[in-house]
């Protein structure tokens, strides 16, 4: 039973750079144990220790959410086609929480800057001093 599963960029580096992959299994769990026999580590990527499904990831069988086919025991038949994307925060808290990191680390940069300033007038004064004497 061939399945193809198509793999994010994100989680290319343990299927050596390939787009899609062919796996098998009669659920997806067991999809997912074939894959991780031929690219270690992927399986770990999206399951829990607990064995569920990572929230920061989206499995789809034949375009369906496989949180409404039984998650890790949705069925698979052959020629099947997975995708895993992961989830992209947004909304109006993540642009809230955007626009926060950004203005703080402006502020942080201003204070960076405003103390390097300070120093360098603190050790110019102090070359002075000794210039003197």
């Amino acid at each position: 039973m061939a399945i193809e599963v198509r793999i994010p960029t994100i989680l290319r580096s343990y299927t050596g750079g390939a787009k899609v992959v062919e796996g098998s299994g009669d659920t997806l769990a067991d999809l997912l144990t074939d894959l991780d026999s031929r690219h270690a580590g992927l399986r770990g990527r999206l399951v829990t220790d607990a064995g569920a499904l990572h929230r920061f990831v989206n499995v789809y069988v034949n375009d369906e959410d496989v949180r409404f086919l039984g998650a890790l025991d949705a069925k698979l038949n052959d020629g099947d086609s997975v995708t895993i994307l992961p989830a992209v925060a947004g909304g109006a808290f993540g642009f809230a929480a955007a626009a926060a990191i950004a203005s703080h680390s402006a502020a942080a940069a201003a204070t960076a800057s405003q103390s390097a300033a300070a120093a360098t007038a603190s050790h110019a004064r102090s070359a002075r001093a000794v210039a003197v004497r």
